[in-house]
């Protein structure tokens, strides 16, 4: 009698590393006219620790690799339980989620990147989850994925195999990964569709639940602009 033979490798479910860029604090959240400087930078980072503690929460995420040449940053998340590499682009997002589906493929070969804005700081690891599920079969098939965030026109998130991976973030970012037959996925998470890049944004989040590290930053005060 022959022995087993072991299940293909195409039938071992491909790991799931979600990438998270992040500017250093100083630069983050430039659109949050009317705060302090300080109170801005306080927020930015706030916004990245609670968005990454809850992918690194989230069943389906293997690994999350945030991006940033914050080394205070840094420190803090690989306390939650992040890798972390530096960002060798210039104000590029794009270019970075690029270079970071390459380290993503050498340091996990066969891995899938989910690139996940940082500006999540109500992100709910549950709905995070089937979203990943959602990535996970579609991208098992060939295809970008991306969720539209809650205005109908940026992006929260965008996957593919690191063959397909072609980020289009920016304005109007939505529409361009449509057009380049990304598959939108996660319509019903709200979570996850949720960013926060102005005082609006912010208030809609406080009102809706946000994660500990944007509470505190925000103690004492129901919404930023009342």
């Amino acid at each position: 009698m022959s022995a087993p033979t072991s299940a293909p490798d195409a039938a071992v479910r491909p790991r799931c590393v979600v990438v998270v860029p992040v500017k250093p604090p100083a630069f983050g959240k430039s659109r949050l006219h009317g705060l302090g400087d300080d109170e801005r930078r306080e927020l930015a980072q706030a916004f990245a620790l609670d968005t990454v503690q809850a992918a690194t929460a989230t069943p389906g995420v293997d690994v999350v690799l945030v991006v940033t040449d914050d080394f205070r940053l840094a420190a803090q998340v690989r306390a939650l339980g992040c890798e972390v590499m530096p960002d060798g682009t210039t104000d590029d997002l794009n270019g970075t989620l690029v270079q970071a589906a390459a380290e993503v493929v050498r340091r996990w070969p066969g891995a899938v990147p989910v690139a996940l804005c940082a500006d999540l700081p109500g992100l709910r690891p549950v709905e995070l989850a089937g979203v990943v599920a959602e990535v996970m079969d579609r991208v098992g098939v060939g295809r970008a994925v991306f969720v539209r965030d809650h205005l109908g026109v940026g992006t929260t998130l965008y996957a593919a195999r690191a063959e397909h991976f072609e980020p289009g973030f920016g304005p109007g970012s939505a529409a361009r990964h449509e057009a380049a037959g990304a598959v939108e996925v996660g319509t019903g998470a709200r979570s996850v569709r949720t960013d926060v890049d102005d005082l609006a944004g912010l208030d809609a989040a406080l009102l809706a639940g946000v994660g500990p590290h944007t509470s505190r930053a925000r103690e004492g005060r129901a919404t930023p602009s009342g």
